[in-house]
């Protein structure tokens, strides 16, 4: 070792230990020797974006990880889904979580994704509307809100008794993805009213049709204030159709029947649901339980629905006064079978 270097090394040893001091808790706070069970590197399959099918693999891989999440949340919070409140009341321990923490919009569209109708109430958000802007067999069921149940929930609910926003009354979607689009069709469905609203421009009423029957999980002729219920795959019968492009539902609360029953009735004959997408609220009313909400929702998972954009319903918060944000829009998109989103 050269003679300067052995001068200068004494000097400076206690400077170099003091450095050493320093930086080896930093170095262990930025590289931990281990990870917190829930730190674990997420692998990602090799994506082509340019490739439909690689994109659609790289979602999944990522919607996944978030159910991997799901399973620990509940486990932080419960541990078990019979232990947790769908929205923890206001008290210590105050845990930080509400039902919808648990069900995030967590598959990113293979597509763009964008605002088909109005903002605020009315407006859906849909992924790869291209898709359809060319598409001849085009098909797409809107399903609006039973107003006519309404009128006896709304009160118990403690809410204005006016508070209805169904098709007659608001459009802007069906409206918006006509003129965007050059071969959709819409069939329209709600009891309460006599047919789509003022959105829907003159020159393209000719591609809508309308009823005033509504989607249930069964066949049932209108009896006293019941309307003409009909199950997806009867209506799909009575129109001659193989598919749905798109399925949008409101429907109050009683989607979780209905929507519960048309899975069934599709996966019991191992059969994938007949749509591409579905977009629906979903109103967490009359004291629903969360392991019931759980369950119900792995029901539209296992079926292949994905939900790649939610927000909560603000409007009604806004105008329901003390009750808790019970009511969501999602968006999903089927990921099984054959559609024109995902193949």
């Amino acid at each position: 070792m050269p003679a300067s270097l052995i001068q200068v090394f004494p000097r400076h040893l206690r400077y170099a230990l003091f450095l050493l001091l320093v930086l080896m808790p930093s170095f262990y706070f930025i590289f931990p020797l281990r990870r917190e069970p829930t730190l674990i590197p997420l692998r990602l399959p090799p994506n082509d974006f340019t490739d439909l099918a690689h994109r659609m693999a790289q979602a999944e891989a990522l919607y996944q990880k978030a159910l991997k999440d799901r399973d620990g949340l509940i486990a932080r919070y419960g541990p078990h889904p019979t232990d947790l409140d769908m929205f923890p009341p206001n008290k210590s321990p105050w845990p930080a979580y509400t039902v919808w923490d648990y069900f995030p919009a967590a598959f990113n569209c293979p597509h763009e994704v964008r605002r088909v109708g109005s903002l605020g109430d009315g407006g859906k958000w849909v992924c790869g509307l291209s898709r359809l802007v060319d598409k001849k067999d085009c098909v797409v069921y809107s399903v609006g809100e039973l107003s006519f149940l309404m009128s006896h929930r709304l009160p118990q609910l403690g809410m204005f008794p006016k508070f209805h926003v169904g098709i007659n009354h608001e459009s802007s979607f069906e409206g918006d993805l006509l003129v965007n689009t050059n071969y959709c069709k819409i069939w329209g469905y709600d009891p309460s009213t006599k047919g789509f609203a003022k959105q829907i421009p003159i020159m393209e009423r000719h591609r809508t049709t309308f009823h005033r029957y509504t989607l249930a999980n069964v066949d049932r002729p209108a009896s006293g204030s019941e309307p003409t219920m009909y199950t997806l795959n009867t209506l799909m019968q009575m129109n001659g159709h193989q598919h749905i492009d798109i399925l949008k539902v409101d429907v109050e609360g009683w989607e979780f029947d209905t929507i519960a029953g048309m899975i069934k009735s599709f996966m019991e004959k191992d059969l994938p649901l007949p749509l591409g997408q579905l977009l629906l609220e979903i109103h967490v009313w009359d004291d629903k339980k969360f392991d019931y909400f759980l369950k119900w929702w792995e029901g539209l998972e296992e079926a292949g629905l994905r939900p790649f954009w939610t927000a909560p319903n603000l409007v009604y918060v806004n105008y329901a006064g003390s009750r808790k944000p019970e009511l969501a829009e999602y968006s999903f998109l089927n990921t099984k079978g054959d559609n024109v989103f995902i193949t």
